[in-house]
């Protein structure tokens, strides 16, 4: 994988060859250790700068900026194209001649004989990239299907300027780097920025499969935006065009496209591996891999000594059973914390998904064997892997009917006692009847269940489910907080609530916080992490799939488990999901207590001038008293605070 990184500024502003997009470039340098290259229009003011992760084609030929034969384009460009073969072949029978073998060759010859839209409408891959045409004076942006290759752009100073990270956007002549509030609100409910929202006023990531385009005499506004692709018409299509088939019919076809999907990203020059966690999709992908390759697969898995967060030993029996060439790494408490210090750089702008930490470990772990590893997220989105998937319809039917007034009631009436009295009154409870009443902490249970109780309509419900700060404009001082999360009810296409959820992680959670997460932690080490579940013949065949082949008996992923079931015994799966977890509630109120309470300090956050102070240590103290379990609202605030330290 790449970084890129350019500026448009204009034939008024001639463009400094040996200042701004050479910063730019370096500014990301951990995302293309192996190579550098800038390309300058100076009579446009426009400077295209590149950094090479070598993957395919490791030769010269695949030095980017690269031209078009004809020479009409010139392309910067990060990902991978996993159909560029194809596409290949289809262009040689049209005349078209290669001097190398790189996929971006492939996609400069496919602008000159098809066009852009044509172009990046049918690449299969994760890619983002900006191409010039020299013969029109365009500068086009375009980033993938679903979102995995991020992508920001803004104006700075009067001039258009973009990059793989915020990093190469700061070393641009004029940066101010003004907070957006409104877009801190955000990261308090959703623990991350969704697009097309940056911590920074004025500067966007381009949402997923969009394009934009701007000409050579650039004035702010005059950019167009434009989609080329949209996940709910894929999933309208489908869902009115179901699968017709068998059971067993749907799942050899499941089988043979994920097979196909995971042997199209095992094509590389460079060593590759997978991440395994021993859960059901990141087993299905290094199953398939085994099965086409002609040795083991290097495999990589984490665990914890905390018992509760450690999923190495499932790891390493899925690992046994496949043959895999398995490593594993058992992290200390110390190994995760001293991560910390290091996610406002590794992450770029404030992000508070706490699993970024065993994120960055195991791909640190990954890269000292592979340049490339494949991994399994997209599944939960693709084949209702949430508990939201399931509990939301089941919750939704249960309450809808009731008036809402008295479900408020009810809710203020739950919520008037405190989630630790719940949890005491749970604990005596137990020693009454300890066959009867099991563990768990009913009172934060209690406490999101009064939430959902007060939900409006299904959306709200939806919203609810994924929020930390129920109101968080009420937090951030001087915001007001943007409208997300479309939810159109009136659409019937999607049917079935759960239907509605999926579509809505896979354009929300899955590009903001999964893949963010996945790829800002594997490219601050130099590795190229592949989501083959994220295929776009995947995607296509999982919408086109009834509801009823994914959840079943209160259970996701049914027919990928089934699929799953060809290669790896079931008792080494079924276990209640867990997730990438690691003892953020534990270790607030021990060893990362002082660092936090440093960064959360009243006069502190008073004088920054972000949050309402008072809010804010409430649940500081509340969570270390044990009252409550604090630990997503205060990661909200910490990451934005460690964030603004080292900014």
């Amino acid at each position: 994988m790449c970084g890129i990184a350019g500026v448009l500024r204009g034939a008024a502003r001639e463009l400094d060859p040996g200042t701004t997009v050479p910063r730019m470039a370096e500014a990301i340098r951990h995302r293309g250790p192996d190579d550098s290259g800038i390309w300058l229009d100076s009579p446009v003011g426009l400077g295209l700068g590149h950094r090479r992760l070598s993957v395919l084609d490791l030769s010269p030929e695949g030095h980017q900026p690269m031209h078009s034969a004809a020479g009409r384009y010139v392309i910067v460009y990060n990902g991978e194209v996993y159909n560029f073969r194809e596409l290949r072949v289809r262009l040689e029978r049209e005349g078209a001649r290669f001097r190398g073998t790189s996929d971006t060759e492939v996609i400069l010859a496919a602008f000159e004989a098809w066009g852009l839209r044509e172009t990046v409408t049918s690449l299969n891959g994760i890619f983002a990239l900006a191409v010039w045409d020299r013969r029109d004076r365009q500068l086009t942006l375009a980033r993938d299907h679903l979102g995995v290759k991020p992508l920001y752009y803004g104006w700075i100073d009067g001039q258009f300027a973009f990059g793989s990270e915020l990093g190469a956007l700061r070393r641009v002549p004029g940066f101010t780097g003004e907070v957006n509030r409104d877009a801190l609100t955000l990261l308090l409910r959703y623990n991350c920025i969704p697009a097309p929202y940056s911590i920074y006023r004025g500067i966007h990531k381009l949402p997923p499969a969009t394009i934009l385009t701007i000409g050579a005499a650039p004035r702010e506004g005059d950019e167009v935006l434009a989609p080329y692709w949209s996940l709910r018409a894929v999933a309208e299509r489908g869902l009115s065009n179901p699968f017709r088939g068998s059971e067993a019919e749907a799942e050899v076809r499941l089988h043979n496209v994920l097979s196909a999907a995971v042997g199209r990203q095992m094509v590389s020059d460079v060593p590759l591996g997978a991440f395994l966690s021993g859960g059901v999709d990141s087993s299905v992908v290094v199953a398939l891999m085994q099965a086409q390759g002609s040795g083991p697969v290097r495999t990589f898995s984490l665990g914890f000594h905390e018992q509760a967060y450690n999923e190495a030993h499932h790891a390493a029996r899925v690992a046994e059973h496949l043959g895999t060439d398995h490593t594993e790494l058992i992290v200390t408490p110390r190994d995760a914390i001293d991560v910390i210090p290091m996610l406002p750089r590794i992450y770029d702008e404030p992000f508070a998904d706490s699993s970024q930490i065993p994120t960055y470990l195991v791909s640190t772990l990954a890269r000292q064997s592979v340049t490339v590893s494949l991994s399994g997220d997209g599944g939960d989105e693709l084949f209702a892997g949430y508990n939201r998937h399931v509990l939301g319809e089941q919750i939704w039917a249960r309450i809808h009917h009731l008036p809402l007034p008295l479900r408020r009631g009810v809710a203020d009436g739950i919520q008037a006692i405190a989630p630790a009295t719940w949890d005491r009154g749970l604990a005596l409870a137990r020693r009454a009847a300890p066959r009867l009443v099991k563990r768990g902490k009913i009172g934060y249970h209690a406490h999101l269940l009064a939430s959902l109780l007060a939900s409006r309509e299904p959306g709200d419900l939806y919203r609810r489910l994924v929020s930390h700060w129920t109101n968080p404009a009420a937090i951030v001082r001087g915001a007001h907080e943007p409208s997300t999360l479309p939810f159109d009810r009136s659409r019937a296409p999607l049917g079935r609530l759960a239907n509605d959820m999926m579509a809505l992680d896979m354009t929300t959670y899955l590009p903001d916080d999964i893949l963010v997460k996945v790829d800002r932690a594997s490219m601050a080490v130099g590795l190229e992490a592949r989501v083959p579940l994220l295929d776009l013949d995947v995607v296509e065949l999982a919408w086109q799939l009834p509801l009823t082949l994914k959840l079943r008996d209160g259970r996701g992923k049914y027919l990928l488990r089934r699929v799953l079931d060809r290669y790896v015994p079931r008792r080494l799966i079924d276990r209640p999901k867990a997730g990438f977890a690691v003892p953020i509630d534990a270790w607030l109120r021990g060893p990362l207590r002082e660092w936090a309470d440093e960064l959360l300090t009243p006069t502190r956050l008073r004088q920054e001038g972000f949050f309402d102070e008072r809010a804010v240590r409430a649940v500081w103290d509340d969570h270390q008293a044990g009252r409550v379990d604090g630990q997503y609202l205060l990661w909200d605030v910490l990451m934005f605070q460690a964030w603004h330290r080292h900014a």
